[in-house]
């Protein structure tokens, strides 16, 4: 691979963007209402995203069905993290012995 000036230009123009949206993030950060619905609301967003990212591979086959109804159960009881863990394992134990 060879190191042209177009190369070296759009490589810091992506570490231009990517810093500045980190520092708008902490500088923006003193907005965020502590309490109330918008915090409810911002509270609630990486599960949504999350949702948002698995929905269409839940029904791809019977092993991400079920692998998604376990998260789904896992998510009444577990944390953020443990909802994450509990699907990944689950959906590739599931694909290893239903496929």
């Amino acid at each position: 691979m060879s190191f042209t000036l177009t190369t070296l230009i759009a490589l810091a123009a992506m570490a231009l963007v990517t810093f500045a949206t980190r520092a708008a993030g902490l500088l923006l950060a003193t907005y965020i209402p502590s309490h109330g619905r918008s915090r409810a609301a911002l509270d609630a967003l990486p599960a949504a995203v999350l949702i948002a990212v698995i929905a269409p591979a839940a029904t791809a086959g019977p092993a991400e069905i079920l692998a998604s109804a376990l998260t789904i159960l896992a998510a009444c009881r577990l944390p953020l993290l443990g909802v994450v863990a509990v699907g990944i394992v689950s959906a590739t134990v599931l694909r290893r012995f239903l496929i």
